[in-house]
């Protein structure tokens, strides 16, 4: 492959990330938050600045977890909504939903328990994600946030990937492209 990596410059910040094979025709970039501290917060401060009115932060376990506390942490509240791949014991009447991630092999559920359905109800709900791709997790989130009454203000993320970057109901930093086999965007 003649190209390995892509160069991101997203929030002031920039970052090589990794091309990641897919398929023979088609690879990723491998954009990470996880312990990047520096990302996590230029990231986090530019999306608020870009966000609709909002009562209550939702986002997907786990990458988002570090932009969505981030992201609280910012605006000053103490408490964000993270829907779980997996029932926990401390969970009471658990809400799922399906999801097929682009990044994960199999089908997965997620769910949330009643202490995270009364924080929704009646709500200004935004959705937040590291990266929206397929679009499967966002539509999993937002089924979950309808079960329990909230009222969804937006879909945000720091990377809109392929297709996603052309939606208009998505607010995102920047575009990632996809690449062929040889490394080059498409």
């Amino acid at each position: 492959m003649e190209h390995t990596h892509y160069e991101l410059n997203v929030a002031g910040v920039k970052r090589n990330l990794p091309l990641c094979r897919i398929n023979d025709d088609l690879y990723i970039a491998a954009f990470v938050m996880f312990s990047d501290v520096e990302l996590t917060c230029a990231c986090a401060c530019e999306l608020l600045k870009l966000a609709p009115e909002h009562d209550v932060l939702i986002t997907a376990e786990s990458k988002g977890i570090p932009l969505i506390h981030e992201m609280a942490r910012q605006e000053g509240v103490n408490h964000y909504v993270v829907a779980r791949k997996g029932p926990k014991l401390y969970m009471q009447n658990v809400i799922y939903t399906e999801v097929n991630s682009i990044t994960t092999e199999k089908k997965q559920v997620l769910c949330i328990g009643s202490k995270e359905a009364d924080m929704m109800r009646g709500k200004r709900v935004l959705i937040i994600d590291d990266v929206i791709s397929t679009g499967e997790s966002l539509h999993a989130i937002e089924t979950l946030v309808k079960q329990v009454g909230g009222n969804i203000v937006g879909r945000m993320a720091v990377l809109a990937e392929g297709d996603a970057a052309a939606r208009k109901d998505i607010i995102c930093l920047a575009p990632l492209p996809l690449f062929d086999g040889e490394g080059n965007a498409l």
